[in-house]
């Protein structure tokens, strides 16, 4: 069952917050020889990165049976793909109106409410797709996201853990860890998790603005301001405008010292 990975960065508590938004996509061959049927053909569209033609096909195929869960699904992570949240609901909920247990559509639409700021309906969706899908890794993490989002570290930290437990070479989830760690002022262990986030990924930049903000915090600013100074170097001016002005800010203050 591939899953295919879009990675949204979210600044959060004046800290690079990652978010990893892992979609689970249902890929069932269907029908038989001959032409491709339209929900093979969503099928492969959705995989090339066409979400707009998955919609279309996925849509046609649904026409012709409109009890199709599968469609549902793979519709619902095509219109994700497009920022269509809404219409993502509607086909997770078409979908366990169907099938009931289906974990995918749970975590999916967990998905779809962690976007639209609704982190406790996607804590209560993470937690269905755990019951029925109890292994996976990627429900445990983005539900300590949700809980991250809304304060509740000790929560967050044990979905982090139990997240690497099934994929213990995770980057993002260390880092993710190390921002919980900070925010329950476990500093030590905060900035173990960033330095085994950039051992695993050296290009994880935004953990070297992170590790910079643990490192003052154990009051040790010269290794700060080499921190500050990488993430400096490296960050995208795209998407890390403010963590990178808030890094010269704070190399600033710390080299008037």
């Amino acid at each position: 069952m591939p899953k295919p990975n879009m990675m949204h960065g979210l600044a959060r508590f004046s800290l690079a917050f990652l978010i990893c938004l892992s979609l689970t996509s249902v890929s069932f061959a269907q029908g038989g020889k001959g032409a491709p049927d339209p929900f093979s053909q969503g099928v492969e569209a959705l995989n090339r990165g066409d979400a707009a033609g998955a919609v279309e096909k996925f849509t046609e195929a649904l026409k012709k049976d409109p009890e199709l869960v599968e469609a549902y699904i793979d519709r619902g992570i095509a219109h994700l793909r497009l920022e269509h949240d809404k219409e993502a609901v509607d086909d997770f909920d078409k979908a366990l109106e169907l099938a009931p247990e289906a974990s995918e559509a749970y975590y999916n639409r967990g998905l779809a409410y962690s976007r639209q700021g609704l982190y406790t309906r996607a804590v209560e969706d993470y937690t269905q797709a755990l019951k029925y899908a109890p292994g996976d890794w990627q429900a445990y993490y983005n539900r300590g996201n949700a809980y991250m989002d809304l304060g509740k570290w000790p929560e967050a930290l044990a979905d982090y853990h139990r997240a690497l437990q099934y994929h213990p070479d995770s980057p993002q989830i260390y880092h993710n860890r190390g921002l919980a760690y900070l925010q329950q002022g476990q500093t030590d262990k905060a900035l173990a998790d960033f330095d085994k986030t950039l051992a695993l990924n050296p290009n994880f930049v935004r953990a070297y603005f992170n590790k910079a903000q643990a490192l003052e915090k154990l009051g040790r600013p010269e290794a700060a301001a080499a921190e500050y100074r990488q993430f400096l170097k490296t960050g995208n001016p795209a998407t890390d405008a403010a963590l990178l002005q808030q890094a010269l800010e704070r190399l600033q203050s710390l080299e008037a010292r």
